[in-house]
């Protein structure tokens, strides 16, 4: 697919591209590249297997700008990346794609993008845009997650949220590189080293590279916001075992002066006169009772129950 950059992305055959002196977009596949490549006079030879690409960057050549993307998939962060590489100079731009996800986003800008100043930039700018659209969306939705999830914690919810803790850590964690690698990415555009951008135009990045810094703030603080509901989950429980070790504790200091007595008058010595006494039973029994409600009375009066 082949794009020139008018008020919109006009697609065009592959001839246009070389007749005119307009900025131009195109998408091809590896193979297609590996036969065109010299045709885009931009010096440059991509090797790599593009199934082979790992991280999103790019890296300024004598006349070109080569680099990868690898985007990870929204609905499922911990799965594979979509992945594919890009080449560029002053004239327009390649995407060599197999996985057709650079083809999407351009699809979405042909729906979504009318320009009045139309330019390289502007059109690398809506590119990188519309692979973070919805990730404030993403953000909030954890976010109201979490604090389910904290609300549960508060109510004494005995279901153990760890799993999903880590799960939503975990897509965090991909999240914050991707935008630390699209920072590096925006970084060397801003930096127009090969001048091929204009100089009015390197607000582009610079919006570009404030959005990703507010992105990776964000998710910093989901982050930090998953942990803080680990350690509160494990104070709760933390609490919950003192409260029942406090019961136990209380349980057995009530009953040890019982056990004792149970066990000074299961002596049955000879000449034990409670015996024989009439009243010895039900003074027991009294006894009993009166150490049982005395130590309660103390330890409602300590505020240990």
């Amino acid at each position: 697919m082949y794009y020139l950059i008018e008020d919109t992305l006009k697609p065009v055959l592959r001839d246009e591209i070389k007749n005119t002196e307009k900025q131009y977009v195109a998408v091809l596949t590896h193979d297609e590249w590996k036969n065109e490549r010299d045709s885009f006079e931009m010096g440059i030879d991509i090797d790599s297997d593009i199934f082979e690409i790992y991280t999103t960057k790019a890296e300024v050549n004598y006349d070109s700008l080569t680099g990868s993307f690898s985007i990870p998939d929204r609905n499922d962060l911990s799965g594979d990346d979509c992945t594919f590489a890009f080449a560029m100079d002053e004239k327009g731009i390649v995407f060599i794609d197999d996985s057709g996800g650079a083809e999407q986003i351009i699809e979405r800008i042909l729906r979504t993008k009318k320009w009045k100043l139309p330019s390289l930039e502007r059109f690398i700018y809506d590119f990188l845009d519309q692979i973070v659209k919805d990730d404030l969306r993403l953000m909030e939705k954890y976010e109201c997650e979490l604090d389910a999830m904290e609300q549960a914690i508060e109510d004494g919810n005995e279901a153990n949220p760890s799993a999903r803790l880590n799960d939503i850590r975990s897509d965090i964690r991909n999240l914050r590189i991707h935008y630390e690698q699209l920072m590096d990415l925006g970084q060397e555009l801003e930096e127009n080293e090969n001048n091929f951008f204009k100089q009015e135009n390197l607000r582009y990045f610079r919006l570009f590279l404030n959005r990703m810094a507010r992105l990776h703030d964000t998710s910093t603080a989901l982050r930090d916001y998953t942990m803080q509901l680990r350690d509160q989950y494990k104070a709760h429980l933390d609490i919950k075992q003192n409260r029942i070790m406090t019961v136990l504790t209380v349980v057995t200091t009530i009953f040890m002066p019982l056990t004792l007595i149970v066990g000074w008058y299961g002596m049955n010595f000879r000449y034990m006169p409670e015996l024989e006494w009439k009243w010895g039973y039900p003074i027991i029994i009294a006894i009993s009772l009166l150490i049982a409600l005395g130590s309660l009375f103390f330890f409602k009066k300590k505020k240990w129950l």
